[in-house]
């Protein structure tokens, strides 16, 4: 509660309409599904999602298109949407690419904290962000300025629909724990990523207080709980399996469209190269042995590797490994050093540093 006022969501009523018709002028028929769904595990989530669908020109927090024939069949209609666009003929730029998108929600924000936040990454570089305290998708980097009203417009509707949505998840979560109240949050995290051999994977996790709670098997679609009390959520999702189906039409269709718009968008600010600054330093060990350090600082993308060279030989050493996610990455290897010519690479031969 905030002075007194109590953010819990509103339980939502079940309006009886026979069918409505998609975005895309196909019917959508909430009242049989939503009866045989979610009615009766508190709260209603499809339910809840489907109402948001109504009140936003019939287009769901996912940015997806409600279909008669259920969600299995979204990613079939979302990429014969794209083919008119052609830009399914267009190569992907070099190197691996992903867009992700973190949201969290607080049960009971305290003085100057958002009820809801959503932030959106390409290629680890934040692109849109939504505030519940601003109430507006925003953009977070330059080259989203070009992008019109509209966009901006639906980002909107669609991130207050999520902020409902988890506000709802977040308080069920609670009460599974007894939790009548005081701080608590809920995250959820997915995205999708293309490999430069045009390999795709996806991944959408949900979080409670920070802890791993609920991960989706994309393969299956089976909810996989990562700890006991997991498994009253797990079961609840479980009822409803449009839900993860939704998830997975997003995930395998629009996500990686979407992050093909956003490279086109980025440009060079998300296709660039940066080499690495690299350096060896030498540090004892309490045994009086020496070990070397393999500095790699400051270089973009980050799928990158290092390995220790002997001379000319490259060693297939046991190492310790650090890579950063950050922006401009940075990294290094730890090796117990003997006495040689040693050299770090970094994707490239790297001058060597004698021991």
């Amino acid at each position: 509660m905030v002075a007194g006022v109590d953010t819990r969501p509103q339980a939502q009523q079940l309006k009886r309409v026979s069918a409505r018709t998609s975005a895309l002028g196909q019917p959508s028929r909430l009242a049989a599904r939503g009866r045989r769904g979610l009615w009766c595990a508190p709260p209603l989530l499809l339910l809840l999602l489907l109402e948001l669908v109504w009140e936003s020109a019939s287009e769901s927090p996912w940015g997806l298109p409600v279909v008669a024939d259920g969600p299995a069949s979204l990613a079939k209609v979302v990429m014969a949407e794209l083919a008119r666009l052609k830009l399914e003929n267009k190569p992907w730029p070099g190197g691996t690419h992903s867009l992700h998108y973190h949201y969290l929600a607080l049960s009971e924000p305290g003085p100057g904290l958002p009820q809801f936040l959503a932030v959106g990454y390409v290629d680890d570089h934040p692109f849109i962000r939504y505030d519940s305290r601003v109430g507006r998708a925003e953009p977070q980097a330059g080259w989203m300025a070009p992008v019109d009203a509209q966009y901006w417009e639906t980002e909107t509707r669609k991130q207050r629909a999520w902020a409902e949505v988890q506000q709802v998840e977040t308080w069920t979560v609670m009460g599974y724990r007894n939790h009548t109240g005081g701080m608590h949050s809920t995250q959820r995290m997915f995205g999708c990523t293309i490999q430069e051999d045009g390999r795709s994977s996806s991944f959408w996790q949900f979080g409670f207080d920070g802890q791993d709670h609920l991960s989706l098997d994309l393969e299956t679609l089976t909810w996989v709980s990562a700890e006991p009390m997991a498994m009253r959520t797990k079961r609840w999702w479980e009822l409803e399996r449009c839900y993860a189906e939704y998830n997975k039409a997003y995930l395998d269709s629009l996500c990686l469209t979407s992050l093909r718009r956003y490279l086109e968008l980025g440009g060079q600010h998300l296709t660039r190269k940066e080499p690495p600054t690299v350096y060896v330093t030498r540090h004892l060990t309490e045994n009086r042995g020496a070990m070397l350090r393999c500095w790699a600082l400051g270089f973009y993308p980050r799928d990158i590797s290092l390995s220790w060279w002997l001379g000319e030989e490259e060693l297939a050493l046991e190492t310790e490994t650090a890579l950063s996610s950050w922006t401009h990455c940075h990294g290094y290897l730890l090796y117990t050093a003997l006495a040689g010519s040693w050299s770090c690479d970094f994707d490239q031969k790297i001058p060597s540093s004698e021991e």
